[in-house]
Protein backbone atom coordinates (compact mmCIF):
# COMPACT_ATOMS: atom_id res chain seq x y z
CA UNK A 1 0.00 0.00 0.00
CA UNK A 2 1.47 3.40 -0.86
CA UNK A 3 0.92 6.57 1.30
CA UNK A 4 0.58 9.74 -0.44
CA UNK A 5 0.86 13.23 2.10
CA UNK A 6 -0.31 15.87 0.40
CA UNK A 7 0.83 19.70 2.13
CA UNK A 8 1.00 23.12 1.15
CA UNK A 9 -2.36 24.34 1.15
CA UNK A 10 -3.71 27.51 3.20
CA UNK A 11 -5.62 30.46 2.30
CA UNK A 12 -4.53 32.99 -0.17
CA UNK A 13 -5.79 35.96 -1.59
CA UNK A 14 -6.51 36.65 -5.02
CA UNK A 15 -3.35 36.62 -7.34
CA UNK A 16 -1.27 34.96 -4.70
CA UNK A 17 0.99 31.82 -5.10
CA UNK A 18 1.06 28.61 -3.38
CA UNK A 19 2.88 25.34 -4.14
CA UNK A 20 1.70 22.34 -3.05
CA UNK A 21 3.63 19.27 -2.16
CA UNK A 22 2.84 15.43 -2.40
CA UNK A 23 5.37 13.07 -1.15
CA UNK A 24 5.14 9.26 -2.04
CA UNK A 25 6.38 6.18 0.68
CA UNK A 26 7.12 4.09 -2.74
CA UNK A 27 10.43 3.50 -3.99
CA UNK A 28 9.03 2.86 -7.07
CA UNK A 29 8.01 6.62 -7.46
CA UNK A 30 9.78 7.40 -10.59
CA UNK A 31 7.51 4.63 -12.81
CA UNK A 32 4.29 6.18 -11.80
CA UNK A 33 2.55 8.75 -13.62
CA UNK A 34 1.56 11.68 -11.02
CA UNK A 35 -1.86 13.94 -11.06
CA UNK A 36 -3.39 16.87 -9.06
CA UNK A 37 -7.21 16.50 -8.75
CA UNK A 38 -9.49 18.83 -7.08
CA UNK A 39 -13.11 19.03 -5.58
CA UNK A 40 -14.78 21.95 -4.83
CA UNK A 41 -17.97 22.25 -2.72
CA UNK A 42 -20.81 20.51 -4.49
CA UNK A 43 -18.83 19.93 -8.13
CA UNK A 44 -17.44 16.85 -9.37
CA UNK A 45 -14.04 16.14 -9.04
CA UNK A 46 -11.75 17.65 -11.42
CA UNK A 47 -8.25 17.28 -13.30
CA UNK A 48 -5.98 20.02 -12.50
CA UNK A 49 -2.34 18.31 -13.87
CA UNK A 50 -0.55 15.35 -15.16
CA UNK A 51 2.68 14.56 -15.27
CA UNK A 52 3.73 11.17 -16.82
CA UNK A 53 7.01 8.99 -15.32
CA UNK A 54 8.71 10.48 -18.54
CA UNK A 55 7.77 14.33 -17.62
CA UNK A 56 5.02 14.90 -20.26
CA UNK A 57 2.29 17.50 -18.58
CA UNK A 58 -1.09 18.11 -19.16
CA UNK A 59 -3.21 20.72 -17.41
CA UNK A 60 -7.12 21.47 -17.00
CA UNK A 61 -7.84 24.28 -18.82
CA UNK A 62 -8.85 26.65 -16.36
CA UNK A 63 -5.39 26.30 -15.03
CA UNK A 64 -3.37 26.72 -17.93
CA UNK A 65 -0.14 29.16 -17.83
CA UNK A 66 -1.26 29.64 -13.92
CA UNK A 67 0.02 26.36 -12.41
CA UNK A 68 3.04 23.95 -12.92
CA UNK A 69 3.03 20.86 -12.08
CA UNK A 70 6.79 18.94 -11.64
CA UNK A 71 8.52 15.94 -9.80
CA UNK A 72 11.14 14.96 -7.91
CA UNK A 73 11.96 10.99 -7.91
CA UNK A 74 15.23 11.30 -5.91
CA UNK A 75 12.37 13.19 -3.41
CA UNK A 76 9.71 10.50 -4.12
CA UNK A 77 7.68 14.09 -3.95
CA UNK A 78 5.81 16.10 -6.85
CA UNK A 79 4.51 19.51 -6.89
CA UNK A 80 1.82 22.06 -7.89
CA UNK A 81 3.11 25.43 -8.42
CA UNK A 82 0.10 27.80 -8.12
CA UNK A 83 0.31 30.93 -9.60
CA UNK A 84 -2.37 34.04 -10.16
CA UNK A 85 -4.80 32.37 -8.08
CA UNK A 86 -8.57 33.02 -8.51
CA UNK A 87 -11.17 32.42 -6.03
CA UNK A 88 -12.52 30.02 -8.04
CA UNK A 89 -9.39 28.35 -7.68
CA UNK A 90 -11.07 27.47 -3.61
CA UNK A 91 -10.96 23.38 -3.88
CA UNK A 92 -9.33 20.31 -1.79
CA UNK A 93 -6.48 19.38 -3.75
CA UNK A 94 -5.66 15.68 -4.30
CA UNK A 95 -2.35 14.20 -5.14
CA UNK A 96 -2.86 10.68 -7.56
CA UNK A 97 0.18 8.22 -8.13
CA UNK A 98 -0.88 5.56 -10.78
CA UNK A 99 0.97 2.91 -12.40
CA UNK A 100 -1.37 0.22 -14.70
CA UNK A 101 -3.66 -1.18 -12.49
CA UNK A 102 -2.46 0.42 -9.22
CA UNK A 103 -3.56 3.34 -8.09
CA UNK A 104 -3.64 5.53 -4.91
CA UNK A 105 -5.05 8.96 -3.71
CA UNK A 106 -4.11 11.20 -1.57
CA UNK A 107 -6.22 12.62 1.74
CA UNK A 108 -6.14 16.04 0.44
CA UNK A 109 -5.51 19.30 1.42
CA UNK A 110 -7.61 22.41 1.53
CA UNK A 111 -6.78 25.61 -1.03
CA UNK A 112 -9.00 28.80 -0.28
CA UNK A 113 -8.38 31.79 -2.14
CA UNK A 114 -10.37 35.08 -0.72
CA UNK A 115 -9.85 38.64 -0.03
Amino acid sequence: QVQLVESGGGLVQPGGSLRLSCAASTVMFGFYDLGWYRQAPGKQRELVATITQGHTTNYGDSVKGRFTISRDNAKRTAYLQMDSLKPEDTAVYYCNIRLATNEYWGQGTQVTVSA
